[in-house]
């Protein structure tokens, strides 16, 4: 199943971009100390410069490197991205999966649970929450964004276990007296594994839009770097305007390869978990050499 997952060229280029920021944002300290650059430095001498040797990236309005930024940013956003993506998968799991198992008047209270997170107003309620919290850090962006996140996944979760909740492997177990938790951890849950990474996948990049969109409206620690906060700050400086291109594009490109690589390693994910999808990609691979086959006889 590995070797079918990693044989998609869209799997590969997806999970080595991931692995790409992954490590960017691990080591991204080590190799801006490696650079010789500090991305906080203000250098009054380099203000708003383009491109160069010196600056491969240019430099911002307060004359800091936006490649160390960049460097720099990459642990910040990637930090909101999985943390909040860990959040809100672990909510949609411990109430989807018993939710659909169990049925009756544990299905009615966590349905009710979801409904209600699902008619709320995300975005307006994040705003208002992050807006009434003093300090509002990286790590409390995260957890607000996954705590708010949850019940769309919750509602995809209840009915899939649903549906294998009725099967006969999970009657016949229930029959022979195995405890609920047991089958709902080691027998329901293995069979979403699909359905829950491509879930993470989609949590992840939707909580480092949000945090962009988040800092872009102010609403972000203000110390913290981040490719949120660098499109923010460029904004309030009006970089559009004033054609300083080099600042916002490299964040905004960063996190648009970072959307592009989770939606990549998606598809494989979709392929792996529909067995016709996988059948349809083998035909379409195969069809042309048919019609060489074909051609050579005739």
């Amino acid at each position: 199943m590995r070797t079918e997952f990693l044989s998609s060229w869209k799997v590969r280029i997806g999970l080595g971009t991931l692995a790409f920021f992954a490590l960017l944002a691990l080591f991204g300290p080590w190799l801006v100390d490696l650079l010789g650059v500090d991305p906080r430095a203000n250098e009054i001498k380099s203000i708003s410069r383009p491109p160069s040797g010196e600056h491969l990236l240019g430099t911002n309005q307060f004359g800091q490197d936006v490649l160390a930024q960049v460097i720099a940013g990459a642990r910040g956003s990637m930090y909101v991205g999985v943390l909040a993506a860990v959040v809100g998968t672990a909510m949609a799991i411990l109430v989807g999966v018993p939710s659909g198992y169990y049925g009756g008047k544990v299905d009615a209270a966590l349905n009710f649970l979801t409904n209600l997170f699902l008619v709320m107003p995300v975005l307006p309620l994040i705003l208002i929450v992050a807006g009434y919290l003093e300090g509002t850090s990286l790590t409390t962006v995260a957890l607000i964004i996954g705590l708010f996140g949850w019940s769309g996944g919750a509602r995809t979760l209840r009915a899939q276990a649903l549906s294998i909740a009725s099967r006969d492997f999970v009657r016949a177990m229930r029959m022979l007296g195995e405890r609920g938790y047991r089958l709902v951890f080691f027998e329901v849950l293995p069979h979403l594994t699909g359905l829950i990474a491509s879930m993470f996948l989609h949590a992840m990049i939707g909580a480092v839009l949000a945090e962009a969109g988040l800092a872009f409206l102010g609403i972000s620690d203000a110390g913290a770097i981040s490719w949120g906060t660098m499109i923010q700050s460029a904004q309030q400086q009006s970089a559009v305007l004033r054609g300083l291109w080099w600042w916002f594009v490299p964040p905004g490109l960063c996190i648009a390869l970072i959307g592009t690589a989770a939606a990549l390693v998606n598809f494989g994910v979709d392929e792996l978990a529909n067995p016709k999808l996988r059948v349809a990609r083998v035909k379409k691979a195969r069809q042309p050499k048919k019609l060489v086959q074909a051609g050579g006889s005739s």
